[in-house]
């Protein structure tokens, strides 16, 4: 175990992420033994498109590790690549309902455009893969949070190497997603990158500024 001071409330926090995580295979097993073959496989985004609900149980224990464990890890990257920073408690979980808000504003924003174009399946069926995708990504962090708390391994090796992981995952999630609706976004490419700008990129950008805030 690394010599962290802070590792008492890591661990707390990871626990309750792997346990978001047991109860989201509790909930259904056969669906999340499908999600982790999500990737090269389009198995899982075929059939439980079609029975996305608003609020989804299953998804929601996956967001819950999400947040968790993509905390934790951007406090370990901010830590290491750019500056240091003692942790603290109240910090930490202001750190934490930032993420949390921010993707779920985001999300919320995303299905409000939707409804007023009157594009809701479109909208829902696109929320979905990203979702399915960014939820993965929760599991990478996790399982990169495990090691810099409890290995000995270089831990800007694991950080670029989990980060690079979770921007390939992603990248092969905005691939499906544009192969799926690429005939509509042909004759719309202008909105297309309007929307990249305004809903996928400024987003980030305000997460980043948040994470900063985070050392103030």
């Amino acid at each position: 175990m690394r010599n962290f001071i802070t590792y008492e409330w890591f661990t707390i926090f990871t626990i309750i992420g792997l346990f978001a995580i047991v109860a989201a295979k509790f909930l259904n097993t056969l669906r999340f033994n499908d999600f982790l073959s999500v990737i090269g496989n389009s198995k899982y985004l075929k059939i439980y498109t079609k029975d996305q609900k608003f609020i989804d149980q299953f998804d929601s224990f996956l967001f819950i590790n999400l947040a968790l464990s993509f905390s934790i890890f951007a406090h370990f990257a901010y830590s290491t690549f750019i500056s240091p920073i003692p942790f603290e408690l109240i910090s930490f979980l202001k750190l934490l309902f930032a993420v949390s808000t921010i993707i779920i504003i985001k999300t919320l924003l995303e299905r409000l455009i939707g409804s007023l174009f009157e594009i809701d399946s479109l909208i829902d069926d696109y929320l979905f893969q990203k979702t399915t995708f960014k939820n993965y990504s929760g599991i990478v962090f996790l399982l990169a949070n495990l090691f810099l708390l409890y290995s000995n391994i270089s831990i800007e090796a694991i950080i670029i190497s989990a980060f690079s992981l979770v921007c390939l995952i992603n990248l092969i999630g905005f691939l499906t997603s544009f192969k799926s609706y690429q005939k509509l976004i042909n004759p719309n490419f202008f909105y297309f990158l309007l929307y990249l700008c305004a809903l996928e990129i400024g987003p980030y950008v305000l997460l980043y500024k948040v994470i900063r805030e985070y050392n103030a």
